[in-house]
């Protein structure tokens, strides 16, 4: 701390100086004519050459010192280009500036292209402008910033140290823009739900409770999308989708956050099936258009490759109570719910993950979600899930034990559920009903009246962005795909 402390008064005393020198940094601008790399780009297309004037700006990142010459690495959004500050070009007052300039000031630089002796392309300055005065010492790559709690607290200095993070995020950025473009190009409208809402539907999960004043009544941070979007199939929005913010007053974990990305899409006449069709190709062309492969490979921190995902359709398709079986016994379903628990607890090694509490199809779900969701790397489609599971789904015809629906694993995890929606407005506030149990209050009937109107046959889905994200970018730990992570206060 007394080191930070000292580098810090070190670049108040700079700021100083450059004061005495009539630079007021914070009151400067500059308008750059070209990125970084841009320069360098065309100057190497032979579109810029050594007359060329151009003006860049950016953080210097680097200074080397050779006496009456000074070489700067300045680096934008695009990428990073030297600058070459000569004495006698720029003259004594400008130079005086130069030599003040600490690691992390933004400057703007007016000047010349050319190539050094060594060969690297640079801007040989005619002036140089402080835009802005960092007072603090940049992270140094990799050694300065190596602490995983503050990269994630001050993500701005992982982004100034480490490329390969801006980067995720950039992709990040690429990966909802082509989601986008692929249903619009469908047809698909976007719209924006309340995110605020006097009753949390759409799923089985503990909200986040606010209190609106003015209404004098509390409110609930959504825990889904659902049910707000299937009333505009019902007002007759064939398809319709939305990307947005879900907020779960749940665990943290490395695949876990407390607000999370979705984006759920509903199609009328579609079905599960359709949304399998819906979910591939949007993934495929998302990997394609920002990835360029749909061989997907995960590393470790010393670059070898540990995993290999392969996205080249079709992807596999398989029954959640096959794959149950496979790992379960041939005859779980034929046992009864006490045996199908003492063989959780006992054979399958469960005790930690099934509470006495638990029905029935809780017990076989975990089974599923701890013995063979993680093992499904390879783009899985699971279908027919058990009914107590998804009470908006409607049921499969070939099962009334099962619904129509899939839950897509990849990466050992699920990236998307999509349903066949349940469109019959009794058999739905049946199920709902059943699921409240004591907890009527809890029932949406403004959903189940929405319903009662009509609403069409229709696919739907959701996918959980941040997984996939990290699924195509190589991350294990959600925290690395989201800007901002949920973390506990200091104290």
């Amino acid at each position: 701390m007394e080191d930070t402390n000292q580098l810090i008064e070190q670049r108040k005393a700079n700021l100083a100086e450059l004061n005495e020198l009539g630079v007021q940094p914070f009151e400067n601008k500059i308008t750059p004519t070209i990125s970084c790399q841009g320069a360098c780009a065309k100057y190497e297309a032979g579109e810029l050459n050594d007359e060329s004037e151009v003006i860049i700006a950016g953080r210097m990142t680097a200074h080397r010192d050779m006496g009456k010459s000074q070489f700067i690495d300045v680096k934008d959004g695009s990428g990073r280009i030297q600058v070459f500050a000569n004495k006698k070009i720029i003259g004594d007052d400008a130079f005086k500036v130069v030599k003040c300039l600490d690691l992390g000031d933004f400057i703007g630089v007016k000047g010349l292209m050319f190539t050094t002796k060594m060969g690297e392309i640079s801007v040989k300055a005619q002036e140089v402008t402080v835009v802005s005065k960092a007072l603090r010492p940049m992270p140094a790559k990799w050694e300065g910033l190596s602490d995983t709690e503050t990269r994630y607290r001050q993500r701005y200095l992982d982004l100034i140290a480490n490329d390969e993070v801006k980067d995720t995020f950039l992709k990040r950025s690429a990966i909802i823009r082509e989601i986008r473009n692929f249903l619009q190009q469908r047809g698909f409208v976007e719209v924006e739900t309340p995110m605020m809402q006097n009753i949390p539907g759409g799923a089985a999960a503990t909200p986040f409770v606010t209190h609106h004043n003015s209404l004098g009544c509390d409110f609930y941070m959504r825990i889904a999308l659902e049910l707000y979007l299937k009333r505009l199939l019902v007002g007759g929005i064939d398809k319709v989708f939305e990307i947005g913010r879900n907020f779960r007053n749940e665990g943290l974990s490395r695949r876990h956050n407390p607000e999370f990305t979705m984006l759920e899409a509903y199609e009328a006449y579609g079905d599960y099936e359709s949304m399998m069709e819906l979910l591939q190709g949007m993934v495929c062309h998302i990997a394609n258009e920002v990835l360029d492969t749909l061989i997907i490979e995960h590393k470790n921190a010393d670059g070898e490759v540990t995993k290999t995902i392969d996205l080249t359709p079709p992807w596999r398709r398989v029954r959640y109570k096959d794959l149950v079986k496979e790992k379960a016994g041939d005859d779980w379903f034929d046992l009864s719910p006490d045996d199908r628990r003492e063989r959780a607890l006992e054979e399958l090694k469960l005790q930690g993950d099934i509470e006495a509490e638990c029905e029935d199809f809780e017990v076989t779900n975990a089974v599923f979600e701890k013995l063979i969701e993680p093992t499904l790397i390879q783009p899985t489609f699971v279908t027919h899930v058990p009914k107590e599971l998804v009470p908006l789904a409607k049921t499969a015809p070939d099962d009334s034990s099962a619904v129509e629906v899939f839950e897509c694993c990849i990466n050992g995890q699920e990236i998307a559920p999509a349903y066949s929606e349940q469109n019959n407005p009794v058999e739905q506030r049946e199920r709902l009903e059943h699921q409240a149990g004591e907890e009527q209050q809890k029932l949406d009937d403004d959903f189940l009246v929405a319903l009662e109107h009509g609403m069409p046959p229709a696919g739907g889905i959701g996918i959980g962005i941040d997984r996939l994200c990290m699924m195509l970018l190589g991350q294990e730990s959600i925290r690395d795909v989201i800007l901002f992570p949920q973390l506990r206060p200091k104290s």
